[in-house]
Order: C-alpha cells, then sequence, then structure tokens
C-alpha cells in the first residue's frame, strides 16, 4: 500500500476578520508553509475567488511567490487560477516571473470559474466564457513557450521566459465533457472537478484523437476534504466546529443551483451534521495513522486557517501532523513514486 499524500491548503476566507485580523493570517500562513515543508509534507495549495465578504483569497500569485521566498523544495499549487479574470499577456508575465522566483515549484489548475457574480466584478462576459477562457489560455501558453504573442495582427514580447520549459506544469480543472475536451485541445493535464471516471477516458480519447498523447489526469481522492488533528475531537468540534460549518456554508451558498458540485461540497447546516456527514474530519494522531493504514485517507489536506480558524487550534493540528502522523505513516509505508493521485 503506497502512503498517504500530506497537502496543506489555503484560502483565508475569515468572516468577520479585521484588516489586522487577516495581516496576522498572512503572516501566520507564511510560518506555517515553512513548518509544513521542514516536517515533510508534499503539496501547499492556494485557492482563488472574488467579491467574497468573507476575505476568500483574490490574488493567489503573490501568495505563491511569498510561499516560495519562505521555502526550497515543497511543491505550491494555485488550484483553481479562474483564467478569465486577468489579461493573458500580463497573466503569463507573472506566471514566468513565479516560475523563475519559485525555481519551477509553482503549479497551476487553470479553470473558468462557476460564479457569474466574479465576472460581473470584472465586467467580463459569463455567456461566452468556455470559449474566451481557451483563446485566453492559447495565449498565455504560446506567450511563455515562445516569448512572443499576436494581438490583433501586433506582435509582441512577452518576457522573461520561464525556467520550466515549455511553460510550468499545469492542468485544466471542470466537471464537464467540454472541460475534459478542452483540456485535450489545449494540450494541458486534466483535473476533473468530480471523481467522474467518464470524464477521464474522454479526456485521453480526446488527446488520441488529436494526435497528442495524454497527460496527466488527477481524480479526486475518496475521503475527507478537510482534516484537522486535535488530542481531543470533541473539544475541537465543540469549540470549533463553527469555523468549519462557516467553510461549508460558505461553498454550499455558492453551489446552490446544483450545477456546479464537487466532491468537497456539503449541504450540513449544524457542526453534528458535518461531523456526521465526514467531508471535515477531526481526528486524533493515532486515529489518522490507524485511517492511513487501513487506506482510508489516500490525501490528508490541512486546513489550518479555515475560515478564520484561531492560532492555537490551527498551530496544535499543524504540529501533531507534523510530529506524530507524518513520521508514522512514512515509517510504515513505502513512498509514492507521484506526488499527484494517479488518473
Amino acid at each position: 500500500m503506497t502512503r498517504p499524500l500530506f497537502a496543506t491548503r489555503f484560502d483565508f476566507r475569515a468572516p468577520g476578520a479585521a484588516p489586522r485580523e487577516r495581516q496576522a493570517m498572512f503572516t501566520r500562513a507564511l510560518d506555517m508553509v515553512e513548518y509544513a515543508e521542514s516536517t515533510g509534507h508534499d503539496a501547499v495549495m492556494l485557492s482563488e475567488h472574488h467579491g467574497s465578504e468573507d476575505g476568500y483569497l483574490p490574488s493567489p500569485l503573490p501568495v505563491a511567490a511569498a510561499f516560495a521566498a519562505r521555502t526550497r523544495t515543497i511543491p505550491i499549487t494555485v488550484s483553481a487560477l479562474i483564467v478569465n479574470l486577468y489579461d493573458p499577456v500580463r497573466l503569463a508575465e507573472d506566471i514566468a516571473v513565479v516560475d523563475l522566483l519559485s525555481g519551477g515549484r509553482v503549479s497551476y489548475v487553470f479553470a473558468l470559474g462557476y460564479r457569474p457574480e466574479e465576472y460581473a466584478l470584472y465586467r467580463r462576459p459569463w455567456t461566452s466564457r468556455g470559449q474566451d477562457t481557451e483563446a485566453a489560455l492559447e495565449l498565455v501558453l504560446e506567450a511563455l513557450r515562445t516569448q512572443r504573442v499576436d494581438r490583433a495582427g501586433r506582435v509582441g514580447a512577452v518576457t522573461p521566459a520561464p525556467l520550466s520549459r515549455p511553460h510550468p506544469f499545469a492542468y485544466y480543472g471542470g466537471g464537464t465533457p467540454t472541460a475534459a475536451r478542452r483540456a485535450a485541445r489545449l494540450g494541458l493535464n486534466f483535473q476533473p472537478q468530480i471523481a467522474d471516471e467518464s470524464l477521464r477516458d474522454l479526456y485521453r480519447a480526446e488527446c488520441e484523437r488529436l494526435g497528442r498523447r495524454p497527460g496527466h489526469v488527477m481524480m479526486p481522492p475518496p475521503g475527507p476534504a478537510t482534516v484537522f488533528c486535535a488530542a481531543d475531537p470533541d473539544e475541537f468540534w465543540a469549540r470549533y466546529g463553527h469555523h468549519l460549518l462557516a467553510d461549508a456554508r460558505g461553498y454550499a451558498a455558492w453551489h446552490q443551483s446544483g450545477t456546479a458540485l464537487s466532491h468537497v461540497f456539503d449541504r450540513s447546516t449544524t457542526t453534528e451534521e458535518l461531523r456526521a456527514v465526514g467531508t471535515y474530519l477531526v481526528d486524533t494522531p493515532d486515529g489518522l495513522i490507524r485511517r492511513c493504514g487501513e487506506g482510508a485517507l489516500p490525501v490528508i489536506t490541512a486546513h489550518p486557517l479555515c475560515a478564520g480558524m484561531p492560532e492555537e487550534p490551527s498551530w496544535e493540528s499543524m504540529r501533531l501532523l507534523g510530529e506524530k502522523v507524518v513520521p508514522a505513516v512514512r515509517e510504515n509505508r513505502k513512498p509514492i513514486a507521484e506526488n499527484r493521485s494517479a488518473g
């Protein structure tokens, strides 16, 4: 049995937090990503959304650069980057600079997004978002490959060149057949947002039809979407469960139509219900080690700042994972060959 992946995710959602509190969260995140690397975590993930009153991270690239400056080896993923909310040439420039700063450690899941409010905020057309995303990504990828772009017949330079060739490692993300076909056309790897093997098969078939070698497919792993480690899970749920519920309710409010559901979607309305469903898991070190041994946790995704989680429970979870769970699991399981879920 292969060992699980240990990932740490940050989105900086914190309902009601004051600017000074948010500043402290960013400082804590910098310390935590350095700690995650030092204790053997496999990856760090950043998410992006806009116009969210709870302060959800709108600018993942500057944070990725800051994380890269505080670390040396740990991979950093922006998942997902909403392409249509950027100028594609500026996006290519920023990606290239972050690639150089990080030594090629920052990868991307490109996506078109699912919230009309974000498109309205940036005055981007909603109905043509699929075609617009594909056109923008073609421009971004061409700029990163060649350092040249042709916009309306005018050829311009896009510099500097990235370290990663032809461009940083990237997926196209989405949960529809259209997304699978678009990933193949763009020559990108594919990350379905739902565990639907037909999407993986469609992507591979489309790559082959186009005469392209299929890329990597990262299917959503089974198990909880967010994991906390606590000496006393009952006390954790009683004192801090409302943060987990706020996180779940925030996502649920964005998915009311039911058309953009992902494997992490949870309709719970109380902390008791949320705990019973299991999308958010709080367990002791021994409990997590046992689950890993049983193969029940192929990925452990820590979310230490979840919805403004206070400093002590967030650090307790990181330390218990880093000092107890990771070493125990690594001692008893063979290392995996690939730091991404098999497709």
